[in-house]
């Protein structure tokens, strides 16, 4: 079997456990779609005079979390960050719009999609794209267990592709972790102290 065929395999495997929600009715993705719009001030710059990356990641969180507890019907807390990219510098001054969507859903974790977008406050000219990055949420309840989700329902081909894109980098994540566990499992077998 191919390593082509074997991701394709474990993606399935994967989604068939992980999207084990058919008692609980589909959102399409444009139900949750999320934009949260803000300008920069020289409160958020760093040392260099451009807007702080960690500015930048607490907007894409703070948009991730929206969608993601629109989507879920109620809490829902970030398991992690994948791939958070800045493409181009934030300057103070600019209208931040940070564009979120829900890609992928298992059973009670929601992958939400971020773009990053920016543009002079005072000049009619179009946003163009500054960051990206996607973000794993996992939907709790009252007391912090986790909760089902409904399924997200791609509705346009875009929305397919993403949805297809968030199964293989959950394959991946799962992938990751699982040969990070064996690897420490094997040094301490071998009394290797870290």
């Amino acid at each position: 079997m191919s390593p082509r065929h074997r991701v394709g395999v474990m993606t399935d495997q994967v989604s068939a456990v992980e999207s084990d929600t058919s008692d609980i009715p589909g959102k399409p993705t444009s139900a949750s779609r999320t934009t949260l719009s803000h300008i920069m001030t020289h409160n958020h710059t760093n040392l260099l005079g451009s807007v702080h990356g960690g500015v930048i990641m607490k907007l894409v969180d703070d948009a991730a979390g929206a969608v993601a507890g629109r989507h879920s019907g109620g809490p829902a807390v970030t398991a992690s960050m994948d791939e958070m990219a800045f493409l181009e510098p934030v300057r103070v001054g600019d209208l931040v719009h940070v564009k979120a969507q829900v890609n992928w859903t298992g059973r009670t974790s929601m992958e939400v999609g971020v773009r990053v977008l920016a543009e002079r406050w005072n000049e009619s000219t179009p946003a163009t794209q500054v960051g990206s990055a996607y973000l794993v949420f996992a939907a709790v309840d009252a007391d912090g267990k986790p909760r089902r989700v409904p399924p997200v329902l791609p509705e346009t081909e875009r929305d397919n592709r993403r949805y297809q894109e968030a199964q293989i980098r959950r394959t991946h994540r799962l992938a990751r972790r699982r040969a990070i566990m064996e690897l420490r499992a094997r040094r301490a077998a071998e009394g290797i102290e870290d």
